[in-house]
């Protein structure tokens, strides 16, 4: 009998079902390299802080080329200097731990180009200049990341009409408009088999959240419109898929709840916390040829689950 330790060792003459041989090293280092989205252009909007800077900045350390967008061009210019500084530098500068990435090609090492415009998702107008610079600038589109949002907490008593309409004018129609107005040249992704939308949700949209009735229902509406653009899209080899982030220490929640992302020990698995730069591995993901078998999900991160615990008797 063959112990599954024995299972484990490989002739480099053997091969997988796909006809790749097992134990080669090229093999493997092509392997690794599914999970790269370097030599894609990548959208990706709310990227002036947070989680769509993150994003934005693993993505070009990786070698893709970055458009991103905030409201205030001075606030998203600062991070598209820092980036190009960092690629003509010759220097990854991601905010990841460099660890076990082995060798790059020559565009992943100085990482990609950024090109940051001010763009308001809740103007049609602005949205379509956006994209149509976008292209201009880098002649094609592989990824659109909807990460643009905004939220404030009250009850649903004390939440306006015209509060209500906003927070959902820029989280779901906001995915909406970017969405429609990229979708034509996601279609024709250089990558060969089409692009990818990667759409930022939110547990709240999930199960709710108190004191958050408007950006939850936005949220959930996104999460459904991941599902249903997902089965579209898929003949015209789109994939569109979705994250739901829990806790998150972005600045805005720094300022809300005081905790830092530098208080925070990646390594812990008993937390319910996290990252930018955790979010931004799921994007990766989404966005590289690695998650080719991933179609209209969406990928929640919340740390420990919340489960019902039998009460104290």
């Amino acid at each position: 009998m063959t112990s599954p330790l024995d299972c484990r060792t490989n002739d480099a003459n053997e091969q997988y079902s796909d006809g790749r041989n097992k134990g080669n090293s090229e093999e493997q280092r092509v392997t690794t390299d599914r999970f790269s989205v370097s030599g894609q252009t990548a959208i990706i909007t709310g990227a002036s802080s947070g989680i769509g800077k993150v994003i934005a900045e693993r993505f070009a350390a990786d070698g893709a080329n970055v458009a991103i967008c905030s409201r205030s061009q001075e606030d998203v210019q600062s991070v598209a200097d820092a980036i190009n500084d960092r690629a003509e530098n010759g220097t990854r500068g991601d905010s990841s731990d460099d660890e076990g990435n082995g060798e790059r090609g020559d565009e992943a090492a100085g990482g990609g180009r950024a090109l940051a415009m001010e763009c308001d998702v809740t103007d049609p107008e602005a949205v379509e200049a956006f994209v149509e610079g976008v292209v201009e600038e880098f002649g094609e589109l592989d990824c659109l990341v909807n990460n643009a949002g905004a939220s404030f907490m009250a009850s649903f008593a004390d939440i306006s009409e015209n509060g209500w309409e906003t927070i959902v004018d820029i989280n779901l129609h906001g995915t909406y408009r970017c969405t429609r107005t990229a979708g034509p040249y996601l279609r024709e992704s250089a990558e060969g088999s089409g692009g990818t939308v990667i759409n930022v949700a939110s547990v709240a949209g999930q199960a709710g959240s108190p004191y958050m009735s408007h950006y939850g229902a936005a949220k959930a509406g996104i999460i459904n419109f991941t599902t249903t653009l997902g089965y579209e899209w898929a003949d015209d080899g789109v994939r569109v898929n979705c994250i739901a982030p829990g806790f998150v220490a972005t600045p805005g929640v720094e300022s809300q709840m005081g905790v830092s992302a530098g208080e925070i020990d990646r390594e812990k698995v008993a937390r319910r916390i996290g990252m930018s730069e955790e979010i931004a591995d799921i994007a990766q993901f989404l966005a590289s040829p690695a998650s080719s078998y991933v179609v209209g999900e969406t990928i929640t991160a919340q740390g420990v689950p919340r489960v019902e615990e039998s009460p104290d008797l």
